[in-house]
Formats: structure tokens, C-alpha cells, sequence
């Protein structure tokens, strides 16, 4: 439970992250039918700046309930309060942990992992004797996938720098404590690893656990890759909750088993019920839903929070999804949320809180980390960013938006407006993207030392499209309509505004054609020499 006067300080931060009121929009009740090719589903309501909001204001809530690139959740149930967090990949600060009281409504509280550790996979957030725990598997240099640990006496934290577990080769920990009173990790595999009582390193060495429940050969996956282990102990059962079938590839592969034993140590036995969860059919509006968490809702019935990719957005990553289950008789489980394109009804006694964050920002507040953060940096490069009066200045790094690494923040709608003003100083190249990776990204930039503006499409400066302009600062808008994007620009501070020449079409960018798992963002870049000052940010969803 979180004490009053913590619980107050969470709130404020709460306040402050969802400042914009609430457009109540018009909520839509009652069972539809399932999507057809072509057709539409049921539609959320808008929130903060027109953002899509799970909550319908009548009792029911529509998927998803954190939108945009938010993979792998992992959900701690810590009193009457929910907090999850989520895979950052290679942003940094990153591993941004959301605050709820009823499950479908979660505001972000703060980033926890603010060192540079590459890339960063799916993560458990955990809680043992009054101290917080995310379990964290990350990639870099040579060394390949290794477990580190930060920790924290409160969940706003300070946080941990990161502790090496000295665990190698796998991802997906899932922490749980066995009967025996110790702790241990379940990895993909499913394998498990004995940790000393702190949780602070291995205590043994990594072992075989379950062999998991295989589906058919015919049904069409895109492997087997068995990842994403949780458990619970639930009654007299432990209860091991996993992901088969690949996270991506074909829509119909990603999905959810279980198995239960009676001991840590096993034997487990495979769930009669399996598949939980699974996508059969390109037609649903959720592909590859999987790597699920059991959790208790605050009125004692039971959820499963999972991801998915949401049927033509692969652009937006993997979403979080919420849907009920229910205990059989026989001591197992079952899915009930069925079709996923309509309202289902909320959580019975949670507490509506605030939801979203506005990404506007004028720069007066610092929202670095938890709104805004830095795309695969080096060690140390956070002091690349300086907040000054009404803006925030990035120093020029690399020589395009391939090598600068550059700041980046996350939308979660289908279609949205975002501006933002670049004043440019001491030689510098900076401009507005969507960015994937440094081989997947779209953009308009100015350069400072070579007075033209510069056009990004399949992630290379255009030529043919450079206009010579003799400006030092610029105002850029960029609209995504559906994975179509147009650019406009202004010299004169959003007086009049010039149509770009060129609009591009983005609906490939996305892992299934350039990997990482990754999502496209809006981005800022900030290249060459000198800096980039970025003033009056502003972000709307548009229907």
C-alpha cells in the first residue's frame, strides 16, 4: 500500500502529466460486430488533445488502454494502486512507469532507468519485503543479452543505477517467490535461475523449467519462441503464464498458455484450455496478441493485460490490451473478453484517475524521460540536452538523423498533427521526423551551413527536392493521415505556411519489414555542428 503522503506526491505528478481537460466526447455502449475487411469498429473516446481514451465515461471501456508503442506490460497490483511498465528498447531515459486505480485509466509517474544499457526487453516490475524490483534484459556491444536489476524504496523512486545479474543469454525474467521462500527468475526457454534473498544476483545457475504446450503444425505462426514467462500463486497453485508463436510475422502468431503446478520446481501441467488468447484471423482488429500477466482487479475479479499489434498500425507497435478472464471450477482459466473491436465492461471498484499525458510542451517543465527521451544514446549523452527559457536545446551530434540520435516521443493515435519551432545556431542541421530506426525514417530538416532545406524519405536526404533557404529558424508541421504524411513549413514563426512538394506513405515502416520491434515516433534531430533549440512543441489526434 502507498502511504498518504506518498500517494499525495504521486497524485500531483499525475495532475501535472494530464494539466489539459478531459473533451467527454460521446461514449458508445452495448456489443457490436466483430470488424470486417474494410469495416469499423467501435470508436474510443477522445481524451486530452483528441488522444484516443479507453474509458467511455458509461461503465465501459474499449481497447487499447495504454495506445501507441507500449509492448510486453508487466503489472504489479501494489494495494488499491496498479503500476506497469513496459519495453523501451533503445530510448533513454526509458522503462516509464504508469499509475492506475481501476485499470483503464494510467497517467506515467516517472522513468526508471535513466543509464544508457542498449537495447532493453521486456522487463518484470515486482515487488518483495517493501522494496521495488524491475528485472531487466538488455543488449550491447559484444557481450549479447545479459539481466540486470535497479531497484527503489518507492516507486517514484530514486531508482538504482543497474546491477549486472551475471546471467547471460536470455531475455523475458519473470520473478516469483516459491514455496521454499527463495526467489527466482523464469527466462524464455522457459528456463529458471535461483536469485540470493536481496534479488540482487544469481544464486545459481540457469535450468531447464517447463517444456511448453505446442500448438498444431498447421496453424500459421512465425515460430515457436516460447518468451514472456509470468507467474502468480494463486490458491494452493503456482500458475506460469507464457507466450508461444512469435511476436510478429503473419497477424494470426503471437499467443497466450498456461501450465500450473503445485511446486516451483514442478512438474507443470499444460492448461486444457490452450490457447488462452489468439488471434485466427487477419480480419480481427488486434494481431499477435500475447505476452501476457495475470492480475487481480480492485473488486477481486481477474484480468489479463497483454499486447497487440492493432490491425493496419503496425506503425504504432505493439499495444496494451485489457481483457477479463475467469477461475473455472477446475482451478484454471479462461478468457472472456471475445471480440476485442467492442466496449467491454470496466473493472467493478477501481477509481477513475487521470489518463494519458499531454505531448504539447512548451518546454517550462522538464517532461525529458517521461515524455521525451533520447534514441539510442551513448553513455553520458543525456547532457546533450539543456532546458533554457521556453525551450529545450539539443547539441548537434553525427551528420543526419542516421547517427544523431534523436529525441523522440511516442503518439498513440491513427492519424495527428504535431509543430514544433527549430532555431538553429552555430552551423547547425536539425528538423521534425517520423522516425523508426536509422533505416526506416521520414523528415524535413534545414541546414544552417548549407542554407537549403533538406527531405528525408526511405531514411536518405532527396536531392531533387532541396530548396535553398537563407533561415536560422523554422516552424515545421508534419500530419500523419492514416500512414500518409504531409509536411508544411514556416519562416515567418506559423504566419503563412509553405505546402512541402512531396507527401510520403509510411505504412511500412514497421518491424515485419525493418526488425527491432520498434514503432514509428516523432522525432527531433539535431546533426553537424552547433545546436538545434526546440520552442512550442504542440501535438493534436485528428479523426
Amino acid at each position: 500500500m502507498v502511504d498518504g503522503s506518498r500517494r499525495d506526491a504521486i497524485k500531483l505528478m499525475l495532475a501535472g502529466a494530464a494539466a489539459a481537460p478531459f473533451s467527454m466526447g460521446t461514449a458508445i455502449a452495448g456489443p457490436q460486430a466483430a470488424p470486417q475487411p474494410g469495416g469499423k469498429a467501435a470508436r474510443q473516446r477522445a481524451g486530452i488533445e483528441g488522444q484516443r481514451m479507453a474509458d467511455l465515461g458509461d461503465g465501459t471501456y474499449l481497447n487499447p488502454i495504454v495506445a501507441g508503442d507500449h509492448p510486453d506490460p508487466t503489472i504489479l497490483k501494489d494495494g488499491s494502486d496498479y503500476y506497469m511498465t513496459f519495453t523501451s528498447f533503445y530510448a533513454c531515459p526509458g522503462l516509464v512507469i504508469w499509475h492506475s486505480t481501476d485499470l483503464v485509466n494510467w497517467a506515467p509517474v516517472t522513468a526508471a532507468l535513466t543509464k544508457p544499457l542498449g537495447t532493453v526487453f521486456a522487463v518484470d516490475l515486482c515487488k518483495h519485503n517493501g522494496r521495488y524490483f524491475i528485472y531487466i534484459p538488455a543488449s550491447a556491444g559484444d557481450r549479447g543479452w545479459a539481466l540486470y536489476v535497479i531497484w527503489a524504496d518507492h516507486i517514484e523512486g530514486p531508482w538504482s543505477d543497474p546491477i549486472d545479474l551475471h546471467i547471460d543469454g536470455c531475455i523475458d525474467p519473470g520473478h516469483i517467490v516459491g514455496e521454499d521462500g527463495k526467489r527466482y527468475l523464469f527466462v524464455n526457454g522457459i528456463r529458471r535461475v535461483r536469485l540470493t534473498d536481496d534479488g540482487l544476483a544469481a544464486d545459481g545457475k540457469l535450468e531447464p523449467a517447463y517444456s511448453p504446450w505446442r500448438y498444431p503444425d498447421d496453424w500459421v505462426v512465425e515460430d515457436f519462441a516460447p518468451e514472456g514467462p509470468k507467474l502468480l500463486r494463486h490458491g494452493k497453485w503456482f500458475y506460469l503464464v507464457t507466450a508461444v508463436g512469435g511476436t510478429a510475422g503473419p497477424p494470426t502468431s503471437h499467443m497466450v498458455i498456461a501450465a500450473r503446478s503445485r511446486s516451483i520446481h514442478g512438474p507443470w501441467e499444460h492448461c486444457p484450455h490452450n490457447p488462452l488468447v489468439r488471434t485466427v484471423s487477419a480480419a480481427e482488429p488486434w494481431w499477435s496478441r500475447g505476452h501476457a500477466t495475470l492480475v487481480e482487479g480492485p473488486a477481486g475479479d481477474w484480468w489479463m493485460v497483454y499486447h497487440g499489434y492493432e490491425n493496419g498500425f503496425r506503425t504504432l507497435g505493439r499495444q496494451t490490451l485489457l481483457e477479463p478472464i475467469e477461475w473455472t471450477a477446475d482451478g484454471w482459466f479462461k478468457a472472456r473478453g471475445g471480440d476485442l473491436s467492442r466496449p467491454l465492461p470496466k473493472p467493478k471498484g477501481g477509481v477513475s484517475g487521470p489518463n494519458g499525458l499531454a505531448l504539447s510542451d512548451d518546454f517550462s517543465s522538464r517532461k525529458f524521460g517521461v515524455q521525451w527521451s533520447l534514441f539510442d544514446p551513448k553513455p553520458e549523452e543525456t547532457r546533450r540536452l539543456n532546458y533554457e527559457a521556453g525551450g529545450l536545446r539539443l547539441a548537434a551530434k553525427g551528420g543526419s538523423p542516421v547517427d544523431c540520435s534523436p529525441l523522440t516521443c511516442l503518439p498513440g493515435d491513427r492519424s495527428y498533427v504535431a509543430e514544433v519551432t527549430l532555431e538553429l545556431t552555430g552551423g547547425a542541421e536539425g528538423g521534425l521526423l517520423l522516425f523508426y530506426n536509422g533505416k526506416a525514417f521520414v523528415g524535413v530538416g534545414l541546414s544552417q551551413r548549407e542554407h537549403v532545406l533538406k527531405t528525408f524519405e526511405y531514411a536518405e536526404e532527396q536531392p531533387w527536392m532541396r530548396v535553398p533557404m537563407q533561415a536560422s529558424s523554422i516552424r515545421i508541421r508534419v500530419t500523419n493521415q492514416e500512414n500518409v504524411v504531409t509536411y508544411h513549413y514556416s519562416v515567418d514563426g506559423g504566419k503563412t505556411w509553405q505546402l512541402h512538394g512531396l507527401r510520403m506513405e509510411v505504412s511500412g515502416l514497421h518491424h515485419n519489414t525493418f526488425g527491432g520491434f520498434l514503432s514509428l515516433k516523432i522525432g527531433v534531430y539535431s546533426a553537424g555542428e552547433g545546436s538545434v533549440l526546440m520552442r512550442n512543441f504542440t501535438y493534436r489526434a485528428i479523426a
